[in-house]
């Protein structure tokens, strides 16, 4: 299968699957250990999949871009210096100025997890079984929200608690095979907040995750290039596309108080994948 192909169905993979919880990695992993030989990333299967992410980020700069600009605006309007109530009260003073301080607050414990832990996550990308493990603990994670996300009388304001509580899953997602999307709006429903809320937070987090992964990838270095650079870059712009229609369809979906039927999915693909990793 010519580089360029591959590149492109992986891309695909990679939009649909970043922002549907589903894990981006998870199958991505899967996808290349089917591949096996004939994948032309193989030595380079975490640079890749780094650069198929990034192509997601677009998406999520592009849907949230109001959130963003009020964040800056927020940000600069006023100085905390003698305002009322000090620099809490500064925060707590513009909506948007307390979500990105929740947003660096949950930053932590990923980035913690993501540096302390970096070769124990990348050794699991060799794991197969391991990743269909993953897969089926996200379905069981996603179909709790049934019973406890019932979209009334939610919490509609994040504390520095909460934000400590899903950055720190979040962190646990850096797992192939465990969504990240999936595992943020699932805690962040499961402690309380509003579905839209909920979502918000979960994409307005995965900024500075990406970035942050970007940065641990090229301080290793990365040395794709000729024939692997243009099909990355086909890989690059699929992910882009298809991701922002499927970020648009998740959020939709968590309104509706539906992101548990994804484990009907995750489900067999977890058990079918096991069995037929276990085989070889």
């Amino acid at each position: 299968m010519p580089g360029w192909l591959q590149a492109l169905l992986l891309g695909v993979v990679q939009g649909l699957t970043e922002f549907l919880p589903v894990s981006s990695s998870g199958h991505l992993v899967l996808s290349q250990l089917l591949l096996g030989d004939e994948f032309m990333f193989a030595s380079e299967a975490v640079a890749f999949d780094l650069v198929l992410h990034v192509g997601t980020l677009l998406p999520v700069l592009y849907f949230y871009r109001q959130d963003l600009l009020r964040i800056v605006q927020g940000t600069f309007r006023e100085s905390p210096i003698g305002y009322e109530g000090g620099i809490m009260g500064w925060l707590k003073g513009d909506t948007h100025r307390w979500l990105a301080l929740c947003v660096i607050a949950a930053t932590l414990p990923t980035g913690l997890m993501g540096v302390g832990l970096k070769d124990v996550f990348e050794s699991l990308f060799h794991d197969a079984r391991a990743v269909c493990g993953a897969l089926f603990f996200t379905g069981c994670l996603l179909f709790s929200t049934r019973f406890f996300a019932k979209g009334e009388g939610q919490r509609r304001n994040l504390t520095l608690g909460i934000a400590l509580l899903i950055g720190l899953a979040q962190g646990f997602a850096i797992t192939p095979g465990i969504s990240r999307s999936g595992t943020t709006i699932a805690v962040a429903l499961l402690l309380g907040l509003e579905r839209d809320l909920a979502a918000r937070f979960s994409f307005l987090l995965s900024i500075p995750a990406i970035l942050g992964a970007v940065v641990l990838v090229l301080k290793d270095g990365v040395t794709l290039q000729g024939e692997s650079m243009v099909a990355l870059g086909v890989g690059f712009v699929a992910s882009m596309l298809v991701g922002y229609a499927a970020l648009w369809m998740l959020v939709a979906l968590v309104k509706r108080g539906g992101i548990h039927k994804f484990a009907y999915y995750l489900w067999p693909v977890s058990v079918i994948g096991f069995i037929a990793f276990s085989a070889h």
